[in-house]
């Protein structure tokens, strides 16, 4: 029997994985019969997941064989579709845990689909990811205002990987007291600071197209262009701050000693300030300050300036 998970949220479907170990452990005591194959990391051939499914247990008790990112190896793949009765037809247990994307016309996606257990873990969105957040924040003995929940997701989005960990941060602080929109500005940081760190690798690896479609992503979710500015600003500022103490040749401790910056900020902003040179930073931050003021000002409108500031970066 073959049971086939996979999906762009690996958290759901990484869940549902340890329900089936859970359950498996709970029913055959011995654990000598479970074994574990991840195809991306180890140089696993198609008779090695044979010879596991056709050995015989010395105990009178089921197999289980978790066989990891088949996908990611074509010839380990196009094998174990050629044999794909040999593993379909088993009385043991085996299942397919797959993490990352699979394309829609893969011919062993359709196989598994058709003949295996399959579920496949969708991105949650709108109300479903309302309704996860919310019995996730309960399962942890937790309560959370409309507001807040709204909030939360607006902040992290369909990350559940993130979302599970600011839920027990949250849950944690206030102690059994209901969670606002206000814990969630104290202790959430906002997603966009974090793709902003996209945006900026992108400009210094001269993928303008990149950085350009990452922001208007923000602007078509509704998020403000002077927000979105000022995080640039923010960004460029502290590499300027850093670069300038690189050239120096001041040591990491001294940088984040010196810069006054949280050291997640400098770890993050380290390697970004190497990508670029110090004159750089300093016409780019020119560009910033000057775009900045024309919209203040009311000289150029303000979608239209991060266009032009990108595009020109």
């Amino acid at each position: 029997m073959i049971i086939f998970l996979y999906g762009p949220d690996s958290y759901r479907s990484r869940q549902k994985l340890e329900e089936v170990l859970a359950h498996y452990n709970k029913t055959h005591k011995s654990g000598l019969n479970l074994r574990f194959f991840d195809c991306e990391e180890k140089n696993v051939v198609i008779n090695d997941l044979k010879d596991k499914i056709q050995q015989t247990s010395i105990f009178k008790e089921k197999k289980l064989t978790i066989i990891a990112n088949l996908f990611t190896k074509a010839s380990l793949k196009e094998e174990f579709q050629k044999e794909i009765k040999t593993f379909l037809d088993s009385e043991d247990i085996i299942v397919i845990y797959e993490k990352e994307n699979i394309k829609k016309g893969d011919k062993l996606l359709k196989v598994l689909n058709k003949n295996a257990k399959s579920q496949e873990f969708k991105l949650l969105e709108g109300q479903n990811l309302r309704n996860w957040v919310k019995k996730e924040v309960e399962k942890q003995n937790g309560a959370i205002d409309p507001n807040a929940l709204g909030l939360l997701i607006n902040y992290i989005g369909d990350d559940l990987w993130r979302m599970a960990n600011e839920i027990q941060k949250l849950v944690n602080f206030k102690r059994n007291k209901i969670i606002t929109a206000a814990d969630i500005k104290l202790l959430v940081k906002n997603k966009i600071e974090t793709d902003i760190f996209k945006t900026i690798d992108a400009i210094a690896q001269k993928n303008k197209k990149q950085a350009l479609n990452l922001l208007y992503q923000h602007l078509e979710n509704g998020d403000s262009p002077l927000y979105l500015l000022s995080m640039i600003g923010y960004q460029f500022r502290n590499l300027l701050t850093i670069k300038e103490l690189m050239e120096k040749n001041k040591p990491y401790g001294l940088i984040i000693q010196k810069s006054g910056l949280h050291p997640f900020v400098v770890k993050k902003s380290y390697y970004q300030a190497g990508q670029f040179t110090f004159s750089e930073l300093k016409k780019i931050y020119q560009k910033i300050f000057q775009v900045d003021f024309d919209v203040k000002t009311g000289k150029i409108e303000q979608e239209m300036a991060l266009d032009l500031l990108v595009a020109g970066m």
